[in-house]
């Protein structure tokens, strides 16, 4: 492996992640959306902005749907992504080097795919400090597509009645799903993430489906932790013990 790379394992070592030593690295809720997404063995699935392919691989390892497509608009993340396949042997992951916003994408006809998948960033556009590590800054929002093109893009992508499921930042909960239903994707499973049971929700993850009624189920919370430091149970039942090195925003 390269000196600019490292291999983390996850899942109690059932998977092994390539991912770049210092630039955008995957945190504990691509590992959450994994989890929460209710992919089936006969759909085809499309990721938006894959980073370094750890939620494909997750996909590809516990749902085994019958293909994956993962477009990824950084070509370093893309080649770490198409390591990551290698290297877990994942027959059913396609990695393409691509920006979602372009008009077409290799492989990825529109109205296609059963569900899609994505990780946007969580800041709005020209909010906060910018990292001054490129990869990252592209990876959180800067120069990279946003959460409206990321949506714009699902729908375009999924197939009628096909199935979105997005983590996003929890304070930002009643904008994305203004944004879903404008982009004619109908949240139907919701999802908090509270990093301690007496905490304010985090993070939160969103199911959606194409051109469905309203009708929505919220779904019990998610605590990540019984007190500091300590996993709860169902966590560490998701996690398999395999944390990420860098945290994130549940951390």
């Amino acid at each position: 492996m390269a000196p600019e790379e490292t291999v983390d394992s996850i899942l109690g070592g059932a998977l092994r992640i390539v991912q770049p030593r210092d630039g955008y690295r995957f945190a504990l809720d691509s590992i959450l959306l994994s989890r929460f997404a209710g992919v089936r063995s006969r759909d085809r699935v499309l990721e938006l902005g894959a980073g370094c392919g750890v939620i494909s691989a997750i996909l590809a390892s516990l749902r085994r749907p019958r293909e994956i497509v993962a477009i990824e608009l950084q070509p370093a993340l893309a080649r770490a992504a198409a390591r990551t396949v290698a290297l877990n042997c994942l027959d059913n992951v396609r990695i393409v080097q691509g920006d979602l916003r372009a008009r077409r994408l290799a492989g990825a006809a529109p109205a296609s795919f059963d569900f899609v998948i994505a990780n946007p960033p969580y800041r709005a556009a020209g909010s906060g400090r910018e990292s001054p590590n490129l990869s990252r800054r592209i990876a959180r929002g800067g120069a990279g597509a946003t959460l409206a093109e990321f949506l714009a893009a699902a729908r375009r992508y999924a197939a009628d009645r096909g199935r979105v499921a997005i983590v996003f930042d929890a304070t930002r909960t009643a904008e994305l799903i203004v944004k879903l239903e404008t982009h004619g994707l109908e949240p139907k499973r919701i999802r908090f993430v509270h990093p301690l049971p007496d905490s304010p929700a985090s993070i939160v993850l969103i199911e959606s489906r194409k051109g469905a009624r309203s009708e929505v189920t919220v779904e019990a919370p998610l605590i990540v932790h019984t007190r500091p430091g300590i996993y709860s149970d169902e966590a560490r039942c998701l996690l398999n013990d395999g944390i990420p090195r860098d945290g994130g925003p549940i951390e």
